[in-house]
């Protein structure tokens, strides 16, 4: 798409890796009429070429030539926190979860209604602004004993070293941790952080990104801060005094 049919230069950029023509001009209409600037790759691997700081959310299919969407959603995490939203054909719940195993934020099913995508993409980016754009949470910097959490900076820091989180899970663990000791259920999570409602998004999605959060917490046990597991209803966040 030439850059004279796109909003002016300044707003958000979409990065959209698809090899169905049909759908990269679906979806790049749709983002364009929402005030999105869309850089278009057919493949993988022209995608993480186009990878730069000026892209805001990226969109990328599973089923993609060469290189698979898994591989693209790998390799952006090792090097970059943008938020990611797969699109993928496939029902299969174990697909879905493995995306959000290897870093997307989020995903959407084919074939999707244009205001769930955008609904969708907004919520990645929104989770992925700074406070001044509309954060959800309280302000300034939480310090939970060594865990401190800080929506200025979007980090949370154990003993001083940073957490490595996706956009999503600094945001389940900024939440929780605002709430302290108090029991959120899956389905209050996915309205509080995912901004979906039950059946919108599976339960499962929240129980991987707690796994994925715990078990990074759970580098730092001098932090001694945790999500605990309330049996047959939800999560809190607890921590432990250190003494000594």
């Amino acid at each position: 798409m030439a850059e004279t049919d796109q909003p002016a230069r300044g707003g958000p950029v979409a990065l959209l890796i698809d090899d169905d023509d049909a759908v990269r001009a679906f979806v790049c209409t749709r983002l364009v009429a929402d005030g999105f600037r869309v850089v278009e790759a057919t493949s993988g691997e022209i995608g993480l070429e186009l990878l730069s700081p000026e892209i805001t959310v990226v969109l990328v299919d599973v089923g993609l030539p060469g290189i698979d969407g898994f591989t693209v959603v790998r390799t952006i995490r090792r090097s970059s926190g943008v938020p990611i939203v797969m699109m993928t054909a496939a029902a299969d719940e174990s697909d879905r979860v493995l995306g959000l195993e290897l870093g997307a934020d989020d995903y959407i099913v084919k074939p999707f209604l244009p205001r769930e995508m955008i609904a969708r993409v907004r919520a990645a980016v929104r989770r992925g602004s700074p406070p001044d754009a509309a954060l959800p949470g309280p302000p300034g910097a939480d310090a939970h004993d060594c865990l401190v959490i800080d929506l200025a900076a979007r980090e949370a820091r154990v003993d001083g070293s940073a957490l490595i989180l996706t956009a999503r899970e600094f945001e389940l663990l900024a939440f929780l941790a605002s709430h302290p000791r108090q029991v959120f259920t899956r389905e209050q999570l996915l309205r509080q952080v995912w901004e979906a409602e039950p059946g919108w998004v599976g339960d499962s999605t929240v129980t991987e990104h707690v796994h994925r959060v715990r078990k990074e917490l759970d580098r730092y046990p001098a932090g001694r801060a945790s999500i605990v597991t309330i049996r047959g209803i939800g999560y809190r966040f607890e921590t432990t005094p250190v003494t000594g």
